[in-house]
């Protein structure tokens, strides 16, 4: 990485309205960014994420404090020096602010014609290799009414990156893509970042693509801090209000009270927070954390098996070392927690090795199955849903498993797709808990040697 600073921001304040109605967005913003550097923004909405990225960008004038860009002194400048910074910088808004008489490929020629000295031949050659990076060559020749809005985006992203900038600047750049989309679209940018010295910074909710970073800030009320600071101080809320709500009722019983619909709400809000502590390494000792994942896990199980109408739902998690699946929680936790079962036998690990989810309608009559399982546990099993549990990354590292429709029938596509919706939530609440614990006897061992 270059160690040119291409943004320097130095009590950089900002503020809208006057008199009674004059509301602070930034206050005494200190950052630098350093060519060939990606720095992400996290934030909650209306922290003054994209007023920042406006005020870098040269878009809304400076008010006080310094700000340098690319060399040059924003506060005060005039027009044509903001002009110039423009010139060099690559934007990616939500709003696309594609031209609608355009095709896509007209539109990104306009943002490379910003350069001057390209011929027409140039021009649509450089724009037809951007869009057919972000894949978008089939639709060269479509208006933006005609795509998509991740289409649309991607034009955005490849008007962006075309003229290849000397600084990107991107507000929610994936948040209308998918997953491989949106990690397509983000590598280009890091691979931008790397081989042309470009500075890149995104403002993001987007929790997959924060390893791309190599910084995280995080601005909340006005002001930036590091992002590990900010989890530490949502998680201690968190967990203040976790300890207020289990002294009026338990976790367990809580979650047995509520619908499908409340079920599903709540686990969104159990995802987020494990989320947070996915994108932050400095809870690696937080027992009471730990307590509150694994609580949730073996309540969230039992509750999802009789929401699905499955007799029985279980987790494993793969342990690569001794090549074998751990049953980490099962709907009625018990002497069989802790089970394990060598990888690619059985059921579960058919599906651990093969990635693919796996319904058998007959347990007995399949060659995989492990009829000692059912000997260990007492359990009759008739019929099996298993899916694969995969980490932010992709890869599996555990398997759901539903045993035994309440009606007796074989379970069907309709209680996959159920099944699937809840797993992605649970899979990062079952996530964090790996983590966290594999950190804790990392440290245990180093604290007896």
């Amino acid at each position: 990485m270059a160690d040119a600073a291409l943004v320097e921001l130095r009590g950089l304040s900002h503020a809208l309205g006057r008199g009674e109605l004059r509301r602070s967005i930034l206050r005494n913003v200190d950052a630098t960014i350093a060519a060939g550097e990606i720095v992400i923004v996290t934030g909650p909405s209306g922290s003054g994420k994209t007023t920042l990225l406006t005020l870098i960008g040269a878009l809304r004038s400076a008010q006080e404090g310094s700000l340098r860009v690319l060399g040059e002194q924003l506060l005060g400048s005039p027009t044509t020096t903001l002009e110039r910074v423009r010139q060099q910088i690559g934007f990616v808004f939500q709003s696309h602010n594609l031209m609608d008489a355009l095709t896509a490929l007209e539109n990104v020629e306009l943002g490379l014609r910003v350069q001057g000295s390209r011929t027409w031949r140039e021009l649509r050659s450089e724009a037809t290799t951007m869009l057919e990076a972000v894949g978008l060559g089939a639709h060269l020749h479509k208006r933006p009414d005609q795509l998509s809005g991740g289409q649309r985006q991607r034009v955005a992203i490849a008007r962006a990156l075309a003229s290849q900038p000397r600084l990107v600047l991107a507000d929610e750049p994936t948040a209308s893509l998918d997953r491989e989309s949106g990690r397509e679209v983000i590598e280009r940018m890091q691979a931008l970042a790397r081989g042309r010295g470009t500075a890149i910074l995104l403002v993001t909710h987007d929790s997959r693509i924060l390893d791309v970073a190599d910084r995280i800030l995080h601005l909340e009320d006005g002001s930036l801090s590091t992002f590990t600071d900010a989890v530490i101080a949502n998680t201690q809320h968190m967990m203040r209000m976790l300890a207020l709500s289990k002294r009026r009722q338990d976790l367990g019983a809580a979650v047995e009270d509520l619908d499908e619909a409340g079920f599903t709400a709540m686990l969104s809000g159990m995802t987020a927070e494990s989320e947070r502590f996915l994108e932050s390494l400095a809870l690696s000792s937080d027992e009471a954390f730990q307590g509150m994942l694994s609580q949730a896990l073996i309540a969230f199980t039992r509750k999802l098996a009789r929401v699905l109408d499955a007799e029985r739902a279980s987790f494993f998690l793969v342990d690569e070392e001794r090549a074998e699946l751990v049953l980490r929680v099962s709907q009625d936790v018990g002497s069989e927690e802790g089970l394990r079962i060598p990888l690619g036998t059985g059921i579960a690990g058919a599906v651990a090795a093969s990635g693919e989810a796996v319904r058998v309608d007959d347990a007995y009559a399949d060659p995989r199955f492990n009829r000692a399982l059912d000997e260990k546990t007492g359990f009759r099993t008739r019929s099996i849903l298993a899916l694969p549990v995969r980490d932010r990354n992709g890869a599996v590292f555990g398997v759901a498993q539903l045993l035994n429709r309440r009606d007796g029938r074989p379970f069907e596509s309709s209680d996959e797709a159920r099944f699937a919706r809840f797993t992605a939530d649970l899979g990062v609440i079952l996530e964090s808990w790996q983590r966290l614990d594999r950190a804790m006897r990392q440290r245990d061992r180093a604290l007896i040697q």
